[in-house]
C-alpha cells in the first residue's frame, strides 16, 4: 500500500484528491496539511511514501520544503502538484528534489500514475515538459529573465508576488530582513526593473505568484 501525504492549502482540493486516491486499491492517504510549515512535522509523524506538494501554500516555500525533505527524509518521494504552467516551476522543482511534477489540469489517472512511479523512485514528467527540458539542455529554448535567478532569488520574487513584506519573507525563509532586501536588489538588477511594484507585476504577469 502506497502511503500519501497531501499538502495543499485548499480544503476542497485536498478533499477531492483524497476521494480520488481512496477509490484505488493500492493508495492510502495518511495525512493532510495546509501550510508549508506543516509538511515536515507531518512527514515525521506519518512516514508517507509520497508527498503531494502544492507550490503555493502559506509558510515555508515549496523549494525550501523540497530541499529539507531531501536532506532529512531521503526515502520519501515528492510529487509537486501545481496550478502553474510547467515551464514556470518544474525544472526548479526537479532540481530541488521532486520526483515528479503534475499540473492540476492533468487527469486523475495521470496523478495516480505519478504517485505509483514516485513510490518506486521513478521520475514522472509529461511529454510536454520533457520536450521543454530537452530544448533547455540543448540551448534551443529562449528563457525568460527570471530563469536566470538563483533558487533563493526566485523564492523571494515568488513571495513578493504574493504580497508578502520583507519582514514576512525573512520569517518564512529564515533570513534577516537585510538579507531579503539584498536579494530584492539583485532581482531588480537581473530583471532590469526599478521598484518592488515592478517585481510584483512581473511575478503576476509570468505566473510566478497567484
Amino acid at each position: 500500500m502506497i502511503r500519501v501525504l497531501i499538502a495543499d492549502d485548499h480544503m476542497l482540493v485536498r478533499d477531492g484528491i483524497r476521494r480520488m486516491l481512496e477509490s484505488t486499491t493500492d493508495i492510502r492517504v495518511v495525512g493532510e496539511v495546509e501550510t508549508g510549515d506543516g509538511v515536515l512535522p507531518a512527514v515525521a509523524a506519518e512516514q508517507p511514501d509520497v508527498v503531494l506538494l502544492d507550490v503555493a501554500m502559506p509558510g515555508r516555500g515549496f523549494l525550501e520544503t523540497l530541499r529539507v525533505l531531501r536532506e532529512q527524509h531521503p526515502t520519501v518521494h515528492t510529487v509537486v502538484l501545481s496550478g502553474h504552467a510547467e515551464e514556470e516551476y518544474a525544472e526548479r522543482a526537479l532540481k530541488a528534489g521532486a520526483t515528479g511534477y503534475v499540473t492540476k489540469e492533468r487527469s486523475p489517472d495521470d496523478l495516480q500514475d505519478a504517485i505509483r512511479r514516485a513510490s518506486r523512485g521513478l521520475r514522472y514528467i509529461s511529454e510536454t515538459l520533457a520536450q521543454h527540458l530537452a530544448a533547455h539542455l540543448t540551448g534551443d529554448a529562449v528563457l525568460p529573465d527570471h530563469e536566470h535567478l538563483s533558487d533563493r532569488e526566485f523564492q523571494v520574487l515568488q513571495s513578493l508576488g504574493r504580497g508578502l513584506s520583507v519582514k514576512e519573507i525573512g520569517a518564512a525563509l529564515e533570513l534577516s530582513p537585510k538579507t531579503v532586501s539584498t536579494y530584492r536588489e539583485r532581482i531588480l538588477e537581473k530583471l532590469r526593473l526599478k521598484t518592488t511594484a515592478d517585481l510584483i507585476r512581473y511575478a503576476v504577469q509570468h505566473g510566478i505568484a497567484e
